[in-house]
């Protein structure tokens, strides 16, 4: 039996601040169990839910080196879908409101988190394989095994991968202090180490020390080596591509399911999608105060609200759209104040046109996924998306600027031959997307039977995690 290791700093159920939550929360019970045995560590937070710290049991306690000082670490451990949880804890480095914090403090609580997984394998004596560690919060755990752990017993054959699933965000601070805080050897800060641009770079950790790098699609491995995506970091990972690939999230067909989601108020299939839909539609527009048009296109949006998931192109159509066209917005997020504002401006202006959820429902996010006629997500740049797959899934047509894992998803739709599962534009423009938008609204309204046929295809496509366990099995089996 092959055993697998995650690390990553979230997970459902129990804590998730975004779409690294989803994906390690879901992922790993999709493997084989007379095959795999796959268990996840995870941080204790102090914010975790009380339901979920109150399931906790306690495993053992011990010191972590770290650098010249000792810090407490205990273990705990929880069961959740038939997976064994870890959690490490330290109430020093995981207090507070939220998961993350001040990039500092960041910064030296992760450098802990790496660590202290590495010394707690003997301690619930689970000697992986694989360590599969998840972004930068987990990037210096391959440096540690190289560096600190290596020619320990137990330690010798483990193999690493490690996933990006945004590059963005990568963890730096200043060289001095992380070495400090790590006391990891000077040859670590150096170029062919974690040092770029002057700084520690935890997620340059990763990439370098790691024996397999993937992200999160295929479109996604390939924008990341190039200048205009990969957040300066191209330049390593192009050195790194022999052993970077890109391998597609999956979609837990159990949690997004219409024939049986619990939040939803009327289920359906591909057999009665297009009635089933339309009593959807009609709850979503009385839930968030939109006037009662089952003609109106419905234009469905969850989104953390930035620049990076294209909010300033629709900053740019919205008022023409509202005043001009026979469309409703159903938006949902948080994120910055210019767009929050931006979406309660255009609520009191056109009320009956557009609803802005400020804030976040599990339960709003299900309805406007099965109640939208389609689902808008112009992004500048998108690792995969999750929100598109969900959209495929419940019958709601995509709307996607075509990058990451948008363009690997989203087949456009061919006017001539009748194929594609959602539209898309290519260039990061809202002149384009307009113009995509208003080609959608026009097959909704004239062609109703070719709309029904999208939707179907798109219900039909399969965005389930087996195809892509099938490739961490042979990346696994490759370092094994």
């Amino acid at each position: 039996m092959r055993r697998i290791l995650f690390v990553a700093s979230e997970a459902v159920p129990f804590i998730k601040t975004g779409g690294l939550a989803d994906v390690v929360g879901s992922l790993p019970k999709y493997f084989d169990k007379e095959t795999y045995d796959v268990r996840v560590i995870l941080p204790k937070y102090a914010c975790m839910e009380e339901k979920w710290k109150k399931k906790l049991k306690t495993v053992t306690r011990f010191y972590v080196d770290l650098g010249w000082r000792k810090q407490y670490a205990g273990i705990l451990k929880a069961k959740a879908d038939g997976i064994q949880y870890y959690f490490i804890d330290n109430e020093y480095y995981f207090a507070g409101g939220a998961p993350y914090g001040e990039i500092y403090q960041d910064v030296e609580k992760f450098a802990f988190f790496s660590k202290a997984v590495l010394d707690s394998l003997e301690k619930i004596n689970f000697w992986p394989d694989v360590i599969h560690c998840n972004d930068w919060q987990t990037g210096l755990l391959p440096v540690f095994l190289e560096k600190a752990y290596r020619a320990r017993e137990g330690y010798q054959k483990i193999r690493t991968v490690f996933t990006i699933h945004n590059i963005r965000f990568q963890g730096r601070w200043k060289l001095h202090e992380v070495m400090d805080v790590t006391g990891l050897p000077e040859d670590v800060f150096t170029p062919r180490g974690i040092e770029t641009y002057g700084e520690a770079n935890f997620l340059k950790g990763g990439i370098v020390y790691a024996d397999a790098v993937t992200t999160v699609s295929k479109s996604y491995a390939d924008e990341i080596m190039t200048a205009e995506g990969g957040e300066g970091l191209d330049g390593v990972l192009r050195h790194y591509s022999p052993k970077v690939s890109g391998i597609l999230n999956g979609l837990d067909y159990d949690v997004y399911n219409p024939e049986k989601d619990a939040f939803l108020p009327y289920y359906y299939t591909v057999e009665n999608v297009t009635q089933m839909k339309a009593k959807n539609k009609k709850k979503l527009q009385k839930v968030m105060g939109l006037t009662k048009q089952p003609d109106a296109f419905l234009i469905g949006m969850v989104s953390r609200m930035s620049d990076q998931k294209g909010f300033d192109l629709v900053s740019c159509i919205l008022d023409e759209f509202l005043s001009k066209e026979n469309v409703q917005f159903a938006v949902l997020g948080t994120g910055e104040e210019r767009f929050e504002m931006m979406f309660r401006h255009f609520e009191g202006k056109y009320p009956d046109k557009l609803s802005a959820n400020i804030g976040y429902s599990e339960e709003m996010a299900h309805l406007i996924y099965a109640g939208a006629d389609a689902f808008l997500m112009p992004s500048l740049f998108e690792p995969c998306g999750l929100s598109q797959l969900i959209s495929l899934r419940y019958g709601t047509v995509p709307i996607v600027r075509e990058t990451g894992g948008l363009k690997d998803t989203v087949e456009p739709y061919n006017q001539y031959t009748q194929e594609g599962t959602g539209f898309s534009f290519a260039n990061y423009n809202a002149s384009e997307m307009a113009e995509v938008i208003r080609l959608a609204m026009g097959l909704y309204y004239a062609k109703e039977e070719d709309w029904k046929a999208l939707m179907i295809r798109g219900m039909e496509r399969n965005f389930s995690w087996e195809s892509s366990i099938e490739e961490y099995e042979r990346l696994y089996g490759s370092l094994l």
